[in-house]
């Protein structure tokens, strides 16, 4: 449950989320929630398209949580994706880390969006008014 896909329409639970990672022990809670924006380089973008590897983007995330937890001083952290299609100023990434200090949490969850975006098998196509995109870090592939 701490790495887990959500298709959409479903959204996260950012609630449920927090008490997941919850713990007598953490001193700080780090959220990360990434949304769709309007415009991304220099085009407007209508909405974004996701598309997954399912189960290998699971075992992924949960690697990726799993080195999270051996790397920093974490109690635990929680990596969420969405995928489909989904509208701008729709959520598309959670990721909630707890530790005993603000530091290690703040720490391990920008690493972990870090790693998300590199190494885990989901496919982000902007659909803008000028077309559609592939992106795939800084590469932008026309789809098509």
């Amino acid at each position: 449950m701490f790495a887990k896909l959500f298709k959409k329409p479903e959204d996260f639970d950012v609630n449920k989320a927090i008490e997941l990672v919850s713990s007598r022990k953490a001193g700080g809670i780090v959220i990360f929630l990434g949304k769709v924006r309007e415009e991304s380089h220099g085009r407007k973008v209508k909405k974004l398209i996701y598309e997954a590897y399912e189960e290998m983007a699971l075992k992924e995330m949960e690697k990726i949580r799993q080195e999270a937890r051996e790397k920093f001083p974490i109690e635990e952290i929680l990596i969420w994706h969405r995928y489909g299609e989904l509208e701008v100023g729709e959520n598309t990434i959670l990721i909630v880390a707890a530790g005993k200090h603000r530091k290690e949490a703040f720490e391990a969850c920008m690493w972990a969006v870090d790693e998300v975006k590199k190494r885990v098998p989901i496919w982000k196509r902007e659909v803008t008014d000028e077309g559609e995109f592939w992106i795939e870090g800084d590469k932008i592939i026309p789809a098509g």
